[in-house]
């Protein structure tokens, strides 16, 4: 680098004497320049002025005008490309992607409803919705409210584990899924031996939900397009999950106040459902079905959820 700094600075001396040449177009004769055990010589130089040594002791760098003699120029310039190439920078540093990689706390924001299959012109439908009065039951008195997040997800873990080179890997965690069903009529679920529903009186609640909650495993079979981006490449998982209903309510809020009743009513203990997952980077969209209704008896509604995954600590 000292010699480097030392040719700049004889560059600049040769270009403010170039300047100062006279009239007549004739450049004078440049004196040769001395510093320590390296010379430096311009093409105006004479060639009397100029410093014979041996060929195995000196090195000569020619840059435009100007001759560089020295010993030890390319050892040095040679000595500075080693210590470039030998430096660990990790941006030049190509990655090799992780066998194992572990993702804590992943959480889902989105919305739930269901798929409703349900024959409600069967008995079984009518007597599930009492009293049915002069009106039957339908689909509208399970009508769900749209515009309401009505899915929160939060998963302790997500592991991902390389079957073919880190682009096709198994992928499963363990978390909670909370469904929240919001209904639009004043349906109201009876708990009991046989559990039923029942009509309210229209507009009787300003909130009326169904809260079921699940511990649930997913495994997935994950495709990354981009290994060495790791979690910000190209994503996209599928498979399925089970889940076991651990808790659910029915939350009402009215003029009496909020009532809640905790029950599992009908519900079934376990759920299957069909599960994917599509992103680019640590955001990413998520989705499940499940294979069957939620319901024991009376209804066959297949639930459902799609949202957003936010991933947050990856080790």
């Amino acid at each position: 680098m000292k010699h480097l700094v030392l040719v700049y600075a004889a560059s600049l001396f040769f270009l403010s004497s170039y300047a100062q040449q006279d009239t007549t177009g004739v450049r004078k004769p440049i004196p040769i320049i001395k510093i320590g055990g390296m010379t430096i010589q311009t093409s105006g130089s004479d060639k009397k002025d100029t410093i014979p040594a041996p060929a195995d002791k000196i090195d000569t760098i020619k840059v435009a005008g100007l001759t560089v003699i020295g010993k030890g120029i390319s050892n040095g310039i040679n000595e500075i490309g080693k210590a470039l190439n030998g430096l660990n920078l990790p941006d030049l540093k190509k990655k090799r992607p992780k066998k194992v990689s572990t993702n804590w706390f992943v959480w889902d924001l989105g919305f739930a409803g269901y798929n409703d299959k349900t024959n409600y012109a069967s008995a079984e439908a009518q007597a599930f919705v009492r009293p049915t009065g002069i009106v039957p039951a339908s689909k509208g008195d399970f009508a769900l409210k749209g515009s309401r997040v009505s899915n929160f997800n939060l998963w302790f873990f997500m592991q991902r584990v390389s079957i073919i080179e880190s682009v096709l890997n198994l992928k499963y965690g363990l978390g909670i899924e909370s469904n929240n069903y919001f209904f639009k009529s004043d349906i109201t679920y009876v708990d009991g031996i046989s559990p039923y529903t029942v009509r309210g009186a229209a507009n009787a609640f300003t909130k009326n939900k169904l809260v079921a909650n699940y511990l649930t495993v997913p495994l997935m079979l994950n495709i990354n397009t981009n290994p060495i981006k790791g979690r910000h490449g190209f994503q996209v998982s599928a498979g399925v999950s089970g889940g076991y209903l651990h808790s659910s309510r029915q939350k009402q809020k009215g003029s009496a106040g909020m009532v809640k009743n905790k029950t599992d009513f009908n519900l079934e203990k376990f759920k299957l459902s069909y599960i994917g997952e599509l992103g680019l980077g640590p955001v990413k969209l998520y989705g499940s079905l499940a294979a069957k209704g939620m319901h024991q008896f009376g209804l066959d509604q297949h639930p459902y959820t799609i949202g957003l995954r936010f991933a947050n600590l990856s080790f």
